[in-house]
């Protein structure tokens, strides 16, 4: 029998957001199939009658659920959902060691197992179940959509293809073979420095403010983020970043290779004026190409919208639409 390993679980309101009086909130734990016991923030509305359909929600990439992740959850339970919004395995509440490692395979289990622990969830409606992932996890819920047939309707907003973006650097400047393997030397040199020292070092989270007038928008959008309006003492973009070895496995590991044999309904969201928004065209475009199942998959850009806008720009993420989006489902 899979037993939960314990945590420790904040139990005080600890989000980057305030609390809603139309949702009922509650932490919970489940177990992926590596034996890794995952923390969520479990959202359901109250006075709710009968099964719900259930939402789980994940991301931005380095962050927790107490920063956009959970706000999501809560909205979407605001809207007669029951969600969840969990921490990746290696980060936030969640076990795992060592700490702050990323892996295109277990991350992609993650959004498996939280799609077990609600399948078996007394207030779910099985038949009714999505996943909502958000910048970097768009891309890890677009890559579980392809394997799980369980998920009826996916939501992807602000996406990243982490696959992409460590093997060809940003907007692909760095596509080369030459390129990669400079990368390759520096991440397996210092595998065998820290490896010799028995300790790892992190790789280094967003800047501090202010920021420099001199950094690219992006890194700006990002820092006021993470450092600023949604700072939280478990998010690694807002500390010391990633394990620097932790995202070694992304260079050669594509995540979105059969994402075309999706049958299920896909809804992409991204802001017209995001820097990542080449990665939410291409994998709508890669995802409709030769399909047979290209009926029920949608592009919705955002007009003026910026990254992070996504992020908790409440006035601009399309929740009427991520609504009647799931409630198809």
């Amino acid at each position: 029998m899979m037993k939960t390993a314990a945590l420790t679980l904040t139990q005080e309101w600890d989000k980057t957001f305030p609390q809603s009086d139309k949702v009922a909130h509650s932490k919970v734990t489940f177990i992926n199939r590596y034996g890794i016991t995952l923390a969520a923030d479990m959202y359901v509305p109250k006075d709710a009658q009968g099964k719900l359909p259930a939402i789980a929600v994940c991301g931005p990439f380095g962050a927790v659920k107490e920063q956009c992740s959970g706000l999501y959850a809560q909205t979407m339970a605001e809207r007669g959902f029951l969600t969840i919004a969990f921490d990746p395995s290696f980060t936030g509440e969640s076990g795992g060691t060592p700490r702050y490692m990323a892996s295109p395979d277990i991350n992609t289990e993650d959004f498996q197992a939280a799609v077990d622990f609600l399948s078996v969830n007394e207030r779910v409606d099985a038949d009714r179940i999505g996943i909502l992932g958000i910048c970097g996890w768009g891309g890890m819920a677009l890559n579980t959509a392809a394997i799980d047939t369980r998920i009826k309707a996916t939501v992807v907003s602000t996406m990243y293809d982490m696959t992409r973006v460590n093997a060809n650097g940003y907007f692909d400047s760095e596509d080369s073979e030459e390129k990669r393997h400079e990368k390759k030397i520096m991440l397996n040199n210092l595998r065998t420095e820290e490896y010799a020292k028995g300790a790892y070092s992190r790789g280094g989270g967003c800047l501090e403010l202010p920021v420099p007038d001199d950094v690219p928008f992006f890194v700006r959008d990002y820092s006021e983020y993470y450092k600023g309006r949604a700072y939280h003492a478990r998010s690694l973009n807002s500390n010391e970043g990633w394990n620097t070895l932790g995202c070694l496995s992304f260079m050669n590991q594509p995540i979105l290779r059969y994402t075309n044999e999706i049958r299920s309904a896909v809804l992409i969201i991204h802001g017209e004026k995001a820097h990542s928004a080449y990665f939410g065209r291409d994998a709508f475009a890669n995802m409709t190409k030769d399909s047979r199942f290209s009926d029920n998959k949608e592009l919705l850009m955002i007009p003026d919208a910026v990254h992070t806008d996504l992020y908790d720009n409440t006035a601009v993420i399309p929740f009427d639409k991520i609504e009647s989006f799931f409630q198809k489902m």
